[in-house]
């Protein structure tokens, strides 16, 4: 947000400051300034001079000689130009001998500016220089009748001509200004108007705020003859104000119109257009203005657009529309993206003779992503997206006319059309000096703290003790942001520096964080190295994947605006971007590599999105080198023991059924009867496909399931008092018969006496039938109130023995 020093001072008339003052004190109070620009930056000792004759220059067809008066005395000084552009009685700027200007026609533009001294030009002795509008430091945006090649010549505007020789010209020009740069907050949209921005700089320092009294305009014709409005869409657009100017006279707008809008980087381009942008800078309100013979049916219809209809904008460019954007149509077409840009069919021509004006506020969240969808960004958007005062449209509206009438740009129809059905009333708020003084660790009175209020134009019901809050300052919900209100015009810099009134309270992390700390302990405990990657891919990951087209892991959300085609989704799964890195470890010649992530996976309940995508936190990791299956496997295991998960409940299925790992080589990990993980080496075709030239393994942990059944309650058992008897067995079996199998047996079968079952030896070879391995497990017993006996441990290995018969293992002869 921009605004000049001269158009503030419209408003604040006794503002009397630096530049560098303003800046400090609107700081404080709260309205940042970023920086300043100085129109009269190195410009001195330029004055109005006057031509009074030229001569030919006797050695340069292309230079002349003038004499030109410096004051009302009649005293000249002889100046050498190559200016075409002057003539003999034109009265001009002038630099004098060691004046500044801010730019040279030779080297352009100087921080410090350029001296001017007397010197020679082919001869001739040259005492100053005569002036261009870029070389005092401006352009012919702000001085639209200056020369874009040659000298300024002042007599040509009737504004100057008279003015005295030997002047200022700067104060002539009015280039004793500033223009100042904000940082508006988003909750301040007061503020991104001139009329906001100057309320508060009267309440800055003290001076009284003077906004334009605006008129009552329009003939004795009724607006409705002209025009109809129908919203269709009122949560979309809570206000909507019309009103038509016919006899419509398009001209250049005044040159101090022209001049505020080119101080805050707004092109003048004639008087409506420029009307409609200046009530947008003064009032924060954003207009649109139509050719009212281009609305079919004199209607105008606010509504949804039709998905997939083509609309063309005014810039040329074809969009596709879908149902959230809200439209301005006429009686049969869309003629308008609201609160963004018109469209191309109903483009104001030079012969327009009768003009719709629109003013209106629409819902804020609604036109950022239309915008954002559609890849646009304008200044009016920029403005409705923040959520505007809807109070404040037909205020802008009836300033706009005014301006029309007093230019004569047009005759202003009579009344307006003004669809607001639910008023915005004022908010009052209940205000406690006492907890506004606790608040800030102040003691301000009561009567400074209402003061401060009205200032700001916040009346204040002292009866009720509260503040009645206009509705233009929507940053205003409590009684907290009263203090704050409070504060900025006591000084922050004049409270005392004092220790917190508030209880102390200790901090913690959450359950989820803290479960998360728990397995990145574990992992890294393992040798991995936490990784990060996009939580945007390109489609094409799938593909790599060898995923089938309809794997549901391809139903991924589509990104409106992405960067490029490899952020065009949300990814469902991390494993592209776990085995890009892999591949980049590999490329880069790293032996061995443990990588994880602990991010997010985004998973739509359905496409196109009704509701919120189900955000699943994942524990992926990925490995190569000296590894295998059982490595990972160990890790999977690890993690889930130290979630509380017991070994025992867990389960592996070898088919996980995943099309990305080896087919012969991957689990799917289970506990209660939910999928908790799973894991297996990366398929032959997917580490080809990723660029990874050596066995590489993953594993999926689904965090939220895992923290749903984690169990942390300890159990403490005493030392055994009594002797533990052990049998070691070794078990044949077919191939097929899965070692987790046999222990639920085992565990199942052995009852209440068996304290542990290991695993110690796997045998696969010429001793035994082809399709066959052995299994030897150490099997332990123990009584916690007695010592067992050999018939006792015999009956539950018999037990065990039955069991695995049904599976067809035997005891290995």
């Amino acid at each position: 947000m921009d605004t000049s020093l001269s158009w503030i001072k419209a408003y604040v008339p006794d503002l009397d400051c630096t530049a560098q003052e303003y800046t400090d004190a609107m700081t404080l109070s709260g309205t940042k300034v970023e920086g300043f620009t100085e129109f009269d930056k190195n410009l001195d000792k330029i004055i109005v001079g006057k031509i009074n004759k030229i001569e030919k220059h006797p050695d340069a067809d292309k230079l002349v000689i003038c004499q030109v008066q410096i004051n009302e005395e009649g005293e000249e000084v002889q100046i050498v130009t190559g200016a075409a552009n002057v003539k003999e009685g034109d009265k001009v700027p002038v630099v004098l001998d060691g004046g500044h200007v801010a730019s040279s026609h030779k080297d352009g533009e100087n921080e410090n500016g350029f001296k001017i001294k007397k010197g020679k030009l082919r001869g001739v002795e040259s005492f100053g220089m005569m002036c261009s509008i870029e070389e005092l430091g401006s352009t012919t945006d702000m001085y639209p009748d200056a020369a874009k090649d040659g000298i300024y010549i002042l007599s040509d505007n009737p504004e100057y001509k008279d003015a005295p020789i030997g002047s200022d010209a700067i104060e002539l020009l009015g280039l004793h200004d500033v223009t100042f740069e904000y940082e508006i907050t988003s909750n301040r949209v007061d503020c991104f108007g001139v009329l906001g921005i100057a309320r508060e700089v009267a309440a800055t320092f003290g001076k009284k705020f003077v906004p334009p009294v605006v008129t009552k305009t329009g003939n004795d014709e009724d607006v409705n003859d002209y025009i109809s409005v129908d919203v269709q869409s009122p949560e979309l657009c809570p206000r909507y104000v019309a009103r038509v100017v016919k006899n419509i006279k398009l001209a250049p707008s005044p040159e101090w119109m022209q001049r505020r809008l080119a101080s805050v980087g707004i092109r003048p381009i004639n008087n409506i257009v420029d009307i409609t942008n200046y009530v947008m800078e003064e009032f924060a309100q954003p207009m649109h203005a139509y050719d009212l013979d281009t609305i079919e049916d004199h209607k105008i219809v606010v509504r949804k657009a039709n998905a997939g209809d083509p609309f063309k904008t005014l810039d040329g460019q074809e969009r596709t529309l879908d149902d959230s954007m809200l439209m301005i149509c006429d009686g049969k077409k869309p003629i308008g993206l609201a609160g963004i840009m018109g469209g191309e069919n109903s483009m104001i021509t030079d012969d327009v003779k009768t003009m719709l004006f629109e003013a209106a506020t629409f819902d804020g969240t609604n036109i950022r992503l239309s915008g954002k969808k559609l890849g646009m960004r304008t200044d009016a958007q920029a403005k409705f997206e923040k959520g505007l005062d809807p109070n404040n449209a037909m205020d802008a509206m009836d300033r706009a006319c005014q301006l029309i009438e007093e230019l004569g740009a047009g005759e202003v129809v009579g009344g307006a059309v003004d669809f607001y059905p639910v008023k915005k009333e004022p908010l009052r708020i209940a205000y406690d000096p006492a907890k506004i003084n606790a608040l800030l660790g102040t003691d301000i009175s009561e009567e400074d703290m209402i003061r401060y209020f009205e200032t700001i134009d916040l009346p204040v019901d002292r009866e009720k003790r509260e503040v009645i809050v206009p509705t233009w300052r929507q940053d205003l919900e409590r009684m907290a942001d009263l203090a704050e209100e409070v504060a900025r015009f006591y000084g922050y810099d004049n409270i005392p520096m004092t220790l917190p009134s508030g209880a102390a309270t200790s901090g913690g992390l959450s359950q989820k964080l803290q479960h998360e700390d728990m397995v990145r302990e574990v992992v890294e405990n393992y040798g991995f190295c936490e990784g990060m990657t996009f939580s945007f891919e390109s489609p094409k990951v799938y593909d790599k994947l060898n995923l089938s087209e309809d794997d549901v892991l391809r139903k991924s959300i589509q990104i409106t605006n992405p960067l490029g085609e490899d952020y065009s989704v949300m990814r469902t799964s991390a494993l592209g971007g776990m085995l890009t890195s892999l591949a980049t470890n590999f490329k880069r010649r790293n032996q061995e590599v443990r990588l994880y992530e602990l991010a997010n996976v985004y998973l739509p309940k359905q496409l196109p999105l009704t509701e919120l995508p189900d955000e699943r936190m994942q524990l992926t990791l990925g490995m190569y080198g000296k590894v295998d299956f059982f490595d990972m496997k160990g890790v999977v295991q690890a993690v889930l023991e130290r979630m509380g998960i017991k070994a025992a409940a867990v389960k592996y299925d070898p088919n996980a059924g995943k099309s990305f790992l080896h087919p012969g080589r991957q689990a799917v990990v289970t506990c209660d009867g939910q999928s908790v993980a799973y894991l297996g080496e990366v398929h032959p075709e997917v580490q080809k496909n990723f660029g990874i030239g050596t066995r590489a393994y993953l594993a999926v942990v689904d965090m939220k399931v895992v923290s749903s059944l984690a169990d942390f309650d300890v159990k403490y058992e005493g030392v055994a008092k009594f002797p533990a008897m052990t049998r070691d067995i070794s078990l044949t079996m077919s191939k097929d018969v899965l070692a987790g199998e046999v222990e639920e047996i085992i565990r199942i079968r052995g009852g209440k006496l068996l304290e542990s079952c290991e695993l110690f030896d796997i045998y696969e070879g010429e001793q035994l039938t082809r399709g066959y391995k052995s299994l030897a497990y150490k099997i332990v017993f123990r009584a916690s109130d007695r010592t067992l006996t050999d018939d006792e441990v015999n009956k539950c290995m018999d037990k065990i023995m039955n069991g695995l018969g049904e599976k067809n293992v035997v005891l290995r002869q």
